[in-house]
């Protein structure tokens, strides 16, 4: 939990602006000498995240330094590819002045950033200072943040030494094997798309895959996290990340899963994302679901303390956990960026906000994951409870009551992933019902309320002149929705679709 809580922050740091100056002001009495001894160059070594106090495990990094000009006194400070809690952030760069004293050289500075959250709404001014030095090649800096909203100081530090520029660029796995039974593919290495994948027995369980030991080479010089001969958890369709850093710094990363998605959830795994009021559950693998929680998470900063659309429930059919999925009444949040209705649900896809800063809600959700099975069934267990107040918010400033009564709608397509173009496909909100590049649906034909846990069963069938191939490339897209219509955002606030083990199975 507090690795996602440094890199939620860290996140919400960089992505908001990933520029900032050491020297806003030339006359703060640090100008320098123009011939201070020259310290650009690269410097590899540990980061450390600490948030009031409370340090994230090290992770290893590289900072490069360059003259800015011809003066040796200014210089821009650079973090490229910058990667955190395994994710990839991006880029820093840093104009810093520098001065020199006994022979260490010095940097600092300081500077106000201001940054959006991914609605679009400003979340206010952070004081952000930098400090560094550099003494015989041995840099060591701290970049100081103070997150007013969140109620939380952020700390940088890093310290490395001075590389001599002929070290190696290399970072690749070689040779990834896994030594077990439940293996009927062994991994094959895919270096340009920076993956590792795998096929196991159809009959391996959540239990058979949670402890495979991959063993594997990498290049000469080159660290890697995590390492080799280390059992690793490939249930529920978990993605494994491999990092590997060259001598150099260089980084490249691989996700290492099983081949052809085993379509089976049991909503017992969960991590927690954000703090504060943005402090939220999501089920996993996240590399596989997203839900409407992801864009509904910081709802807390319009002023919204009625929950969240997406939690966690100990009201299970089968082992200790069920997902739970609620319909919110948002319509009196004041925000354009706000809808009047959200509806809980969850897909396999991925979601983004991005297109909602623009209006365009049903562009956030992306639906669908690579398949190469043919889709039969899709089954598990629900229960119901529909709202009280039917509601009609198409029209955020004219909501209106029409007379009905909200459904929860559950459902599975399968589309072409690639058009004729050879271009990939992904579909949305927009398309996800009336594609061309639709196969075979499989959808619940009564969303009524079920006061009990209710099993379905529903068959996936393909749709007039489409057929299964084999030689095609699929995505998968599962649908839960605790308003059928919220897409629309018609329905009623309280809904409540509360489903568990959740499974595709496919041949």
């Amino acid at each position: 939990m507090k690795k996602n809580l440094f890199y939620y922050l860290f996140v919400v740091l960089c992505t908001a602006t990933l520029f900032t100056s050491c020297s806003d002001d030339d006359d703060n009495g640090k100008n320098g000498d123009d011939q201070v001894t020259d310290i650009s160059g690269k410097y590899k070594g540990s980061l450390v995240v600490s948030i009031d106090g409370s340090a994230a495990d090290p992770v290893s990094q590289v900072i490069s330094i360059a003259k800015s000009g011809e003066q040796t006194s200014q210089v821009v400070l650079s973090l490229k590819n910058f990667s955190f809690a395994g994710r990839l952030v991006g880029d820093i760069e840093v104009p810093c002045t520098v001065e020199e004293k006994d022979g260490v050289q010095s940097f600092s500075g300081q500077k106000d950033l201001k940054f959006t959250t991914e609605f679009g709404q400003a979340l206010g001014t952070l004081p952000t200072s930098v400090n560094g030095t550099v003494k015989n090649g041995k840099i060591s800096m701290k970049i100081g943040v103070t997150v007013a909203l969140l109620g939380q100081t952020v700390d940088v530090d890093f310290d490395g030494d001075k590389m001599s520029g002929n070290e190696s660029s290399e970072a690749k796995i070689s040779d990834f094997v896994i030594d077990s039974d439940f293996i009927t593919e062994q991994p094959v290495i895919d270096d340009e798309n920076g993956t590792i994948t795998f096929k196991v027995n159809e009959a391996a369980t959540d239990d058979d895959l949670k402890a495979l030991i991959p063993t594997f080479n990498i290049s000469d010089k080159a660290t890697v996290s995590p390492v080799s001969g280390v059992a690793q958890d490939f249930s529920s369709n978990k993605v494994v990340i491999y990092t590997v850093t060259a001598e150099d710094g260089t980084i490249k990363t691989y996700n290492a899963s099983i081949s052809g998605y085993i379509m089976k959830f049991s909503f017992e795994e969960w991590k927690t994302v954000g703090t504060g009021p943005a402090k939220h559950e999501e089920p996993l693998p996240s590399e596989v679901l997203a839900s409407s929680v992801q864009g509904a998470s910081l709802l807390g900063i319009f002023g919204w303390s009625g929950g969240f659309p997406v939690e966690k429930t100990d009201d299970a059919k089968d082992g200790e956990y069920a997902i739970k999925l609620v319909t919110l009444d948002t319509h009196e949040i004041s925000s354009s960026f706000v809808p009047a209705l959200t509806a809980g649900s969850l897909f396999t896809g991925t979601f983004n906000a991005g297109p909602a800063m623009s209006g365009d809600q049903l562009s956030c959700t992306r639906f669908g994951v690579e398949y190469n099975k043919k889709p039969l069934t899709l089954k598990g267990w629900y229960k119901y409870t529909p709202g009280d107040k039917y509601m009609n918010g198409t029209d955020k400033k004219n909501v209106t009551y029409p007379e009905g009564t909200d459904e929860c709608a559950i459902q599975g397509v399968l589309y072409e992933a690639v058009d004729e173009e050879e271009n990939s496909v992904t579909l949305t909100g927009h398309d996800i019902n009336d594609s061309k590049y639709r196969v075979a649906t499989a959808a619940l034909s009564d969303g009524s309320a079920k006061a009990d846990y209710t099993y379905f069963e529903l068959p996936f069938t393909f749709l007039e002149g489409k057929e299964y191939d084999a030689n095609k490339k699929y995505k998968l897209a599962i649908i839960c929705s605790s308003s059928k219509d919220g897409d629309k955002f018609i329905g009623a606030g309280g809904s409540t679709l509360i489903i568990d083990a959740l499974e595709v199975v496919g041949e």
